[in-house]
């Protein structure tokens, strides 16, 4: 739909100069800046959708070689000695399992609650209990399963599992097995993860990717769906022939995108110069 000059002016208003700032630099005035704008968030929507899936089989992989690996239920929790998770790791899991039983309480009605507390309280919840520490007790109470957790884990977890804090203790024993290819490395791995982790986080933000950062996230992405399980690279693997549709139209946005850019800096400032996104790899503290 094309925008009347009275709903570009606004619109420029309500996304802000500061976040039109790279794209006005490269399309010299307010309207195609706006579309350019628009486009790298379909492409954003287009990748995100087919690292849901990448992250989703990479969790499931991880999990199904981790429960073999422990050969126990709560290896999660509770894994078998000698392995220990890392105080980061451990934290995550704290904060999962939290939110699970938060989950799992807000589908509760009023008789199941106040049955928690005929259990928790034999006489009665105390009168002096807070509202938030006698709701805290309550979802504390709760079982959860190792499923339910997983599910809450997020990608920043699973890729800490290929960092070098886990070489000995995870890789080699078991990880490996993930990515089968006898020339791959933990570090080969993990620098592809990192750049998934990063780029994902940029989008739920919904900061704009391109440049680098796309064709990074691209060759990251292709590097997991045809070696994930693989002891060679395969270009049709059982996640590459599901992704097919969804990484065709990613594709074609792709390029569709490279080339308004190409063309838009043909006679201005590249869009490198310009591109904060194209920074080198390196581990970002936010999470999502």
């Amino acid at each position: 739909m094309e925008l009347s000059d009275e709903a570009l002016a606004a619109v420029t208003l309500l996304l802000s100069s500061e976040r039109l700032e790279t794209f006005l630099i490269l399309a010299g005035s307010p309207r195609p800046a706006i579309a350019l704008h628009q486009q790298t968030l379909q492409v954003a929507g287009s990748l995100m959708c087919v690292m849901a899936v990448v992250e989703i089989a990479l969790r499931n992989t991880i999990c199904d070689q981790l429960a073999a690996y422990f050969g126990a239920d709560d290896w999660l929790r509770n894994p078998p000695a000698p392995f220990i998770w890392r105080e980061q790791e451990r934290t995550r899991i704290g904060e999962a399992i939290a939110s699970a039983q938060r989950a799992a309480y807000a589908k509760m009605d009023t008789a199941q609650k106040h049955a928690i507390d005929d259990r928790l309280f034999r006489n009665g919840v105390p009168t002096a209990l807070s509202h938030e520490r006698h709701l805290e007790i309550r979802q504390r109470s709760l079982p959860v399963s190792n499923g339910q957790v997983i599910t809450r884990l997020t990608l920043f977890f699973w890729r800490r599992l290929f960092s070098a804090d886990y070489e000995s203790a995870l890789w080699r024993p078991v990880l490996k097995r993930a990515f089968p290819d006898k020339g791959l490395r933990r570090a080969d791995v993990a620098l592809e993860l990192e750049r998934i982790y990063q780029t994902r986080n940029r989008i739920a933000h919904h900061e704009p990717v391109y440049g680098h950062r796309l064709r990074d996230t691209l060759d990251a992405v292709e590097f997991i769906v045809t070696r994930l399980g693989q002891r060679n690279p395969c270009a049709a693997t059982p996640l590459a022939q599901l992704l097919a549709e969804e990484w065709r139209v990613l594709s074609a946005q792709a390029d569709d995108l490279r080339g308004t850019i190409e063309t838009m800096s043909g006679n201005g400032p590249h869009i490198e110069t310009l591109n904060a996104d194209s920074r080198p790899i390196r581990s970002e503290t936010a999470e999502v």
